[in-house]
């Protein structure tokens, strides 16, 4: 395993190789960081799968050089989605396409449809650029087990697969480009369906709904039950193992104290002033803020012995949709924690 904070050309070279080879690399991107194998290596795809446990009808995301000719990976490339190539990417906006033939599809989880985005994290630029002269996709996911926390450093990567780290597996190396400065996965919106469904938000992230409508003249709608399966989409996602519970904050203030008050240990996520707790991080307040520490956060708190993770529920409004998706699939199946917590005799 190799990483340092900025990947000399050699590390970017062999990093380049090895994807070329079918091996794994962790590499950075703005958002969080990927596990990137061949987009058209069925065999490196189905290592990713095997490395994450990712069931293999959940697709991941083709990452493609500044540049890349779309037509190469997509089929009917309606003009929006070379609009928004042309305001978002380099950057975290991840479009759904009709997936050309020759691409393999184990990429879209069976699916006739491909996700495509050109991160703008200048690793993971230079990555692309020397894969394959420049003109390979690199299929990655985040770059963590199966439903956990994503990663926003590489030793987040490390921590994750250290097993197959120290065995030799499929991951060769990480490349470490210090902490992701978005945060929070890609915004997905589905272009494969415009004249039936129109532009469809699959998952919300830092570019808004109302930022993609600025530039294509029509606000994406909610998901229908017939839209293409998206990375991140699924009801319980971005999990620490400790439970996760949300609450307003003049609801949370109360929970703190009666849970405390029962000897029970409580993680604190919040940005706004609250009592002590067994172990607590501050937020920024600010949307951006937020985003950026949210899953370093829930793997420092996961890491307390802590009997819940308490979050104080950040605002509504358009610029918190992503950061308010990612925590309601972490608390997910988490409902009745805190009742169970309060009634149940303390260890």
């Amino acid at each position: 395993m190799t990483g340092v904070n900025q990947p000399a050309v050699a590390l970017i070279a062999a990093a380049a190789r090895a994807l070329e080879q079918g091996a794994l690399v962790g590499f950075p991107t703005e958002t969080v960081y990927g596990l990137g194998a061949d987009a058209e290596n069925p065999a490196a795809v189905a290592a990713i799968y095997a490395a994450k446990g990712r069931p293999q009808d959940h697709p991941v995301i083709v990452h493609l050089a500044p540049g890349a000719a779309l037509d190469y990976w997509a089929d009917e490339i309606p003009g929006e989605a070379h609009q928004l190539a042309a305001a978002f990417w380099p950057g975290p906006l991840t479009m759904i396409l009709k997936r050309a033939a020759h691409i393999p599809a184990a990429v879209s989880g069976g699916q006739d449809t491909v996700g495509l985005r050109c991160p703008s994290h200048p690793v993971a630029i230079a990555l692309l650029q020397a894969f394959k002269g420049g003109g390979g996709g690199i299929a990655a996911p985040s770059a963590n087990k199966f439903g956990n926390v994503s990663p926003t450093t590489a030793q987040h990567v490390r921590d994750e697969f250290r097993a197959e780290c120290e065995t030799g597996g499929a991951l060769a190396m990480v490349l470490d480009g210090g902490a992701s400065e978005v945060g929070i996965e890609s915004t997905i919106v589905d272009l494969s369906r415009l004249a039936s469904h129109g532009p469809v938000l699959l998952r919300p992230g830092s570019i808004s709904a109302e930022a993609i409508a600025a530039v294509i003249d029509q606000l994406p709608a909610a998901p229908d039950a017939a839209a293409p399966r998206a990375s991140g989409t699924l009801a319980s996602h971005y999990a620490p193992h400790t439970p996760v519970a949300m609450q307003d904050s003049a609801t949370l203030r109360t929970t703190l104290a009666q849970l405390q008050l029962a000897g029970r240990k409580i993680a604190l996520i919040h940005y706004s002033a609250m009592p002590a707790a067994h172990a607590d991080i501050r937020l920024p307040a600010s949307p951006d803020g937020f985003a950026h520490a949210l899953y370093a956060s829930l793997r420092a708190m996961d890491t307390t012995g802590a009997d819940l993770i308490l979050v104080e529920a950040p605002p509504q409004g358009d610029a918190w949709l992503g950061v308010n998706d990612r925590l309601r699939r972490a608390a997910h199946g988490s409902s009745g924690i805190v009742h169970g917590l309060l009634n149940q005799q303390a260890p």
